[in-house]
């Protein structure tokens, strides 16, 4: 199979991968959000991907995806990489949001939903977080009170990713004031709903992808609660895990420094990149990528085979420091011109690193702090207990 179907998917990719996105990921850490709208390749490419399946290489047939396995989506990951392409398809609604619908939606929501998400037709964003509610995600207080043919939804979310962009939201929303965790509904709300206003917060990189929430009185219908009422809890965490998996994925290999190095440092006569010191950390750091993109994909194959693997939240925070050493490395080997932010003197691509090396700070932040999934891995991992 592996020989034939690599054969069948490195044709397919010559043939249809528009070259002028070769090596061009446009969404390198789903900054604004806006870059489906911004380029017409890149929106060709969308299209190609979703026809094919290969938008949701796993998920059925019927929700839109192409019914094929996890050997199948490696092998296609492998060609993509080899030429510069990758999966356009990369989006919340298809890293957290789809798998979990796949395991706690009615038939009816998943038909409706999945559809749209495979072939990134619909932009979803996170709707946990909340000013009073951040480590502590139970804490929330956003009501959903039951209005007999419709929740009614009135509260704050803070830190929503793509909110200003997204269609819809999947929401976790108190209906029980009496409980904490199994009080908690998870509810699936249209961003076009009167009542709902998204209102951008620029960050230190200058990107606006975060957002504040506001929800007043907004209308949900009954049919989008995902699992039952009070049950948001279970469907919650299911989620915050895809979350974690997926964001240890995405830290995994990553293009050499080395090119970058010889252009910026320059090379000594023997032909290695001057500085001594640095040539050692980018070894370094070049070998942790490799492994730990290498021990992804073992954790990967070991879940899909039903066997106990390492803690997704150890790996999670394993591939934030790999990524945030990388980004330190690339504006240390610009120098001065890894200092740009606007105006004469730096390139594109030097403005680019400097706002990502900013932006890379958060990576031990979202999808759960450094120090919450080291909890979280001693609890549940290594079998630690508090003690009073």
């Amino acid at each position: 199979m592996a020989s034939g179907f690599r054969e069948e998917a490195a044709g397919w990719l010559a043939a249809n991968f528009p070259p002028a996105l070769a090596f061009k990921n446009p969404q390198p850490y789903l900054t604004d959000g806006g870059y489906a709208d911004a380029d017409a390749d890149f929106c060709l490419w969308l299209r190609r991907i979703a026809d094919k399946g290969w938008g949701a290489v796993t998920w059925p047939v019927i929700y839109g995806g192409a019914g094929l396995t996890v050997a199948h989506e490696r092998i296609i990951g492998e060609e993509m990489a080899r030429i510069g392409a990758f999966n356009p398809n990369r989006s919340y609604g298809m890293m957290m949001l789809g798998p979990t619908l796949l395991e706690f939606a009615s038939e009816e929501q998943k038909l409706r939903f999945l559809p749209p998400i495979a072939r990134g037709e619909a932009r979803w964003c996170q709707g946990f977080s909340e000013p009073g509610a951040g480590s502590d995600l139970a804490s929330l207080q956003t009501k959903c009170v039951d209005q007999g043919d419709h929740w009614l939804v009135n509260g704050q979310k803070i830190w929503t990713s793509g909110a200003n962009h997204a269609h819809w939201c999947f929401c976790l929303v108190r209906t029980d004031t009496t409980r904490k965790q199994g009080g908690i509904s998870f509810l699936l709300i249209d961003m076009a709903t009167p009542g709902v206003e998204a209102r951008p917060i620029t960050l230190i990189s200058g990107t606006t992808h975060f957002c504040e929430v506001f929800l007043t009185d907004v209308k949900v219908p009954k049919e989008n609660m995902v699992g039952a009422l009070n049950g948001g809890w279970t469907v919650g965490k299911r989620l915050l895990q895809f979350e974690r998996d997926s964001l240890a994925g995405n830290r995994a290999e990553a293009t050499p420094l080395t090119e970058l190095a010889r252009h910026y440092v320059g090379t000594d006569g023997q032909g290695r990149i001057a500085n001594s010191d640095l040539r050692a950390r980018l070894i370094r750091n070049g070998i942790r990528a490799q492994a730990y993109s290498h021990t992804v994909r073992r954790a990967g194959a070991e879940t899909k085979a039903g066997l106990k693997t390492i803690a997704v939240s150890a790996l999670k925070n394993l591939g934030a420091e790999v990524s945030q050493e990388r980004a330190d490395l690339i504006v240390e080997i610009m120098g001065n011109a890894g200092l740009g932010w606007e105006g004469q003197g730096f390139t594109a691509e030097e403005i680019e690193a400097t706002r990502a090396w900013l932006h890379s700070r958060a990576f031990s932040i979202y999808g759960g702090s450094h120090e919450i999934q080291n909890n979280i891995t001693a609890k549940q991992t290594l079998g630690l207990l508090d003690h009073q």
